[in-house]
């Protein structure tokens, strides 16, 4: 058989050719999108760079395997399933994370980043997709009722230039020496817990879910008057609007197809 197939004219062979190729089904790649949106067919075979602090439970933290994960990862692998693309994953320092999107180390930030003014100067954000506050954790044995009481303290933690930061400056000042400063949530939260510091703040949702994991410690929460509800968006660079797009029209898809809710409830539900 094999010698009569080669031994056929040219000419047959190219008819023969184009008349299978005629009939081959076309691919996922060759095909339109279902929705119509080009970002479906662009992206399908693109992974982008995911940088993210996993010391921040319950939206990122690292497992008893080494695995990163969490609110913002079930959320961003949702989000690729709908929108069609591809993500590898990475932990990074959270005083570097943003050099890392403008060097063009990584794609896509998502890690419990709240919008700012300040923020919208040097990357794009996409629609926000967590809303919280700023709390005071306040452990055992600490009579703190308000804001107030933070100033009658020697030491208020924070994790370093994040929002919790910013509201610790507005309510001891820029430069006050109550503020210590710590590089990530689990060494603020250590230091609570051993009394190096008289009370935490930071965003309600990382309070609310230590409190709840950790009852048996008598910790509570209060809230911090005069600050607006924060925004939680995912970052990219401003260039990439392609990508913004897409990320937009598969976080829409995740709401309206009930997945985010099912996330959420699997994170915070109380």
């Amino acid at each position: 058989m094999m010698l009569s197939i080669f031994a056929k004219p040219l000419p047959y062979l190219l008819a023969a050719a184009v008349a299978l190729s005629a009939c081959q089904p076309s691919t996922p790649a060759q095909s339109a999108a279902s929705d119509g949106s080009a970002s479906a067919t662009t992206s399908s075979n693109k992974v982008y760079n995911v940088a993210m602090n996993a010391n921040f439970p319950p939206f990122e933290s690292i497992d008893s395997n080494g695995k990163i994960h969490g609110f913002d990862v079930d959320l961003m692998d949702a989000m690729a399933r709908a929108g069609n693309f591809k993500v590898r994953y990475k932990n990074q320092p959270w005083d570097g994370i943003f050099a890392t999107l403008k060097g063009g180390e990584n794609d896509i930030l998502i890690s419990g980043i709240t919008i700012t003014d300040e923020r919208r100067q040097t990357m794009a954000f996409s629609e926000p997709y967590f809303e919280v506050k700023q709390v005071i954790l306040v452990p055992k044995g600490q009579s703190i009722t308000s804001v107030n009481d933070l100033t009658k303290l020697d030491k208020v933690g924070v994790t370093t230039g994040t929002t919790g930061d910013l509201a610790a400056q507005k309510i001891l000042g820029a430069t006050s020496s109550k503020i210590a400063r710590f590089e990530n949530l689990p060494l603020v939260i250590k230091e609570i817990e051993s009394g190096g510091v008289q009370a935490m703040v930071s965003d309600s949702a990382v309070v609310g879910h230590y409190i709840k994991n950790n009852g048996d410690k008598g910790f509570s929460m209060v809230e911090v008057p005069d600050f607006d509800v924060e925004q939680y968006g995912i970052a990219v660079r401003p260039e990439d609007s392609a990508l913004l797009q897409t990320l937009n029209q598969s976080l829409q898809k995740v709401r309206d197809s009930g997945e985010y809710e099912q996330i959420y409830s699997k994170y915070f539900a109380k």
